[in-house]
């Protein structure tokens, strides 16, 4: 019996596999991806920029272009105000050096996650008033400070708002609003990450300064937060990644050359992955343990003596938030199990929840009990949530339903953050707890795997991996293609690794003998027989400086 419940994409008509001379198996997958007319196949493989749209399609953009042109010709001081996770650190980093570059007096402000929260608030625009800051342009915030941003406007300091989250249905009265999610945009991508949206007015701000040349040396920030932030690797987002993978391979920046030699990676293999497991975990670190100001020094320093500092740093930091998450999440899967995991909604939290890691765990507990998760800071006045979901909730609409006792909340379908009076903090709870009920109630959550197809093992051959190579790069929104082959003949099997947890395994099919690494699924050795249906993606395995290609395990039957 299989682990989990397998989705397998229905196959291709026979008329749609002779849209292109592309193979029959290349089109299946572009067709599970929604990517069937043969325009947007031919763009799709090659990458070009013919994927990059014009940023005066944004709505405000001209606005926001002319007031911040008319900021650097007066010399008015701009800030630049960021958020403390990658995707709003990249942005800050982004900003405050392709402004430079066009002559602005640009300094950058980044909250503190733990001392003052997410967002735009009143006492950090009095702080920038007084440092004599006449522009703030946010970058990943924003979009729902409708208050914060009329009292910055009234004590004389003008706004520009860039976001990518969610807009409330009334958008903050600030001097331009930039968020492809606008309900009047005319932008044709909307999943820009925070960091791509202050890109688009980079993007603005350079084009009307007649500058071209030297247009791809920021994609490298803009591919580590748009990865990092989960956004999916399509449209616009799959041409930045691919730039940005090809520049951050080849870094020029001191910063994240000492964060690779710290963190063992290795230039020219980094790919989507490697900034998802690796690097953008790091760049958090920093915000998630104390102040997200050392990341973003890393991704500017000059300085080769600060570099290796930081990255020294932030590699203790990034440690020490391994710790506190395992922590974390061994004693809110405990408080969870004995509140019950028959909810539909899975609830945890007390007064010395660490805020800094609370997504982050919410998040993996999800993964595991594939149900909405919550996990809270609770104080005696307010309460700090943070959530993660699964793709039949959209956590973000919940809250929007019960914005008439939160103090503040944002996010996406699958993120989201709020902040809450306790003294009404069950009466949340009750609310969302039958919103969920509603809303999963008659589905079967149990977690899956979406399969791209049911093929022969032997269609693996040949130059099928190279082929599947043109989807690249992979990520969310255009994962790793994933296969179901039956009855394949099973060879050998053993566990390996550390408390025997991996699975390793050799299969035959058709006279050709492939490689299985199945992580994590060593508990199930008994189950293997000679005769199953595995399900799983290929990949490149090195090791010793050598590389073969090999299969790696999802799930078997």
């Amino acid at each position: 019996m299989s682990h989990t419940r397998w989705n397998i994409s229905p196959p291709i008509h026979s008329d749609q596999a002779i849209l292109s001379d592309v193979s029959p198996l290349i089109l299946q997958l572009l067709y599970n991806r929604g990517i069937s007319d043969p325009a947007e196949i031919e763009r799709f493989l090659h990458v070009d920029d013919r994927s990059i749209f014009d940023p005066f399609l944004l709505s405000d953009m001209e606005e926001a272009v002319t007031r911040t042109q008319w900021a650097i010709q007066f010399g008015r001081k701009i800030a630049i105000y960021g958020d403390f996770d990658a995707d709003g650190i990249t942005a800050t980093a982004l900003l405050v050096e392709g402004l430079s570059a066009l002559g602005a007096d640009v300094i950058p402000y980044i909250p503190n996650r733990l001392t003052d929260g997410y967002g735009l608030r009143t006492d950090a625009l009095d702080k920038l008033r007084q440092q004599d800051v006449g522009l703030i342009i946010t970058v990943d915030n924003g979009i729902t400070a409708i208050d914060e941003v009329d009292y910055g406007m009234a004590i004389g300091i003008d706004i520009i708002v860039t976001d990518h989250h969610i807009p409330l249905n009334t958008l903050p009265k600030a001097s331009a609003v930039i968020n492809p999610k606008r309900i009047d945009s005319r932008y044709p991508f909307a999943d820009l990450a925070g960091v791509g949206v202050a890109w688009k007015f980079l993007q603005a701000m350079r084009k009307r300064c007649g500058l071209v040349e030297g247009d791809d040396s920021f994609l490298d920030l803009v591919a580590i937060g748009t990865v990092a932030d989960m956004m999916p690797l399509v449209s616009e987002n799959r041409y930045w990644i691919k730039r940005g993978l090809e520049i951050i391979n080849t870094t020029k920046r001191l910063g994240l050359q000492e964060m690779f030699q710290c963190a063992g990676i290795k230039p020219g293999l980094i790919e989507t992955s490697t900034i998802s497991w690796s690097i953008g975990p790091r760049i958090n670190a920093a915000g998630r343990i104390d102040s997200a100001t050392t990341s973003y020094k890393l991704l500017l320093t000059r300085d080769g003596d600060e570099a290796k500092r930081l990255a020294s740093d932030l590699e203790i930091k990034n440690a020490e938030r391994l710790q506190m998450t395992t922590d974390l999440q061994k004693r809110a899967r405990e408080q969870i199990i004995v509140e019950g995991t028959d909810r539909w909604l899975l609830m945890a939290g007390d007064c010395d929840y660490p805020e800094g890691i609370t997504g982050l765990v919410a998040g993996r507990l999800a993964d595991e009990f594939y149900r909405p998760v919550i996990l809270m800071t609770v104080g005696q006045e307010s309460t700090r949530g943070s959530g993660r979901s699964i793709r039949e909730f959209n956590i973000m609409a919940a809250l929007e339903q019960n914005a008439d006792i939160l103090l503040k909340f944002g996010g996406h379908k699958r993120a989201a953050g709020f902040t809450i009076t306790t003294a009404n903090l069950d009466a949340l709870k009750q609310r969302l707890y039958n919103q969920a009920c509603r809303e999963l109630s008659s589905l079967d959550l149990r977690p899956h795997i979406d399969v791209d197809a049911d093929i022969p093992l032997s269609l693996c051959g040949g130059d099928t991996f190279s082929q599947i190579q043109r989807l690249a790069p992979f990520g969310f929104g255009n994962p790793v293609p994933v296969f179901l082959s039956r009855r394949v003949q099973v060879i050998e099997a053993k566990a390996v690794g550390v408390q025997e947890s991996h699975l390793r395994m050799r299969v035959k099919d058709n006279g050709v003998v492939w490689d299985v690494m199945g992580f994590g699924l060593g508990d199930h050795l008994k189950e293997v027989s000679k005769g199953i249906d595995i399900v799983y993606s290929m990949e490149i395995d090195r090791w010793n400086g050598e590389e073969k290609l090999r299969l790696k395990l999802l799930d078997f039957s």
